[in-house]
């Protein structure tokens, strides 16, 4: 399977790495290889269609990143914490990108007071999926999700201050 997922693997982890600083030691191919190590042992797991499989691939990649991130911060006390982008660069201008550990802990929140828009967010912008693809991941339609995008995004924009455009 991974040959059929790889070069999409590929694409979205380079866009989450895109704004990492220069001597971050994760590269694109060392994310996807770490995501694709992680699913491997998910040997009880039922892939129903592509869309399922980014979906959890999503949850892994956050997890890593999130992780890379605290390992980094607490060598470095936060110096260079890589930002994220809260969705597609041509969406949201790189002045409205926030450390991926501000990203991460707004999701655990999120998670508590709405787990279904914060699985959103997760897909979006860690996973990089498309409307269409969440929606197929959620099982809901893709106005569903554009709307609940747009709400996620708005209570993102109120936690961070308006960093985050809606």
């Amino acid at each position: 399977m991974l040959p059929l997922v790889y070069a999409e693997l590929r694409r979205v982890a380079a866009r989450q790495l895109r704004s990492e600083r220069a001597d971050h030691t994760l590269a694109p191919t060392a994310l996807v290889h770490e995501v694709y190590i992680r699913l491997v042992d998910q040997r009880s797991v039922d892939w129903q269609n592509r869309a399922h499989f980014f979906g959890v691939a999503a949850q892994v990649m956050r997890r890593i990143l999130v992780d890379h991130a605290r390992r980094h911060g607490a060598s470095k006390r936060g110096e260079g914490v890589r930002c994220v982008s809260i969705e597609e660069a041509k969406e949201v201008a790189a002045s409205n990108e926030i450390p991926i550990l501000g990203l991460d802990d707004a999701l655990t929140r999120l998670e508590q007071i709405d787990p279904d828009l914060a699985k959103i967010v997760e897909l979006r912008a860690f996973g990089g999926l498309t409307i269409e693809d969440a929606a197929h991941v959620l099982s809901v339609s893709p106005s569903t999700v554009k709307r609940d995008w747009r709400t996620a995004k708005a209570w993102l924009n109120r936690e961070f201050g308006g960093e985050v455009r809606p």
